[in-house]
């Protein structure tokens, strides 16, 4: 057996990794930003925006409100500051039970909102792969 700098005591008898890569691994690496992801996420029909009020979902547009048994986040990217590493910030691809779809966009760590963040901890998170790339 021939030596293997990623298995160097040659624990796993097959290792079928080809060492050359000549793609990401990450289909979604070139969005770097919350604008580009949010832009994306609109071609695919999340156009609704969403904030969390008094324990409930709220549409920005709408108005329409919903509980936490009532949508699905699909989705979530987070983002760090390019300066500031405590800048963070999560954005939720969210799907409702009447067939809205939108984003929740919130700060991520020590900023985030409470509310928000305890809304969202009681949410189903399923993510999808399709309808979501380019």
């Amino acid at each position: 057996m021939e030596d293997n700098k990623y298995n160097p005591d040659n624990t796993n008898e097959v290792d079928n990794r080809t060492n050359s890569y000549d793609q990401a691994n990450d289909r979604l690496t070139f969005m770097t930003d919350l604008e580009k992801v949010q832009a994306n996420l609109e071609k695919y029909g999340y156009t609704e925006q969403f904030r969390v009020e008094k324990g409930k979902l709220v549409g920005i547009q709408s108005k329409k409100k919903f509980g936490t048994k009532d949508v699905k986040a699909v989705n979530f990217y987070r983002f760090e500051g390019i300066s500031d590493p405590d800048d963070m910030s999560i954005l939720y691809a969210i799907e409702t039970c009447d067939g809205f779809k939108g984003t929740l966009t919130d700060a991520y760590g020590r900023y985030s909102d409470d509310e928000t963040s305890d809304f969202m901890k009681q949410v189903e998170v399923e993510k999808k792969t399709e309808g979501m790339q380019p």
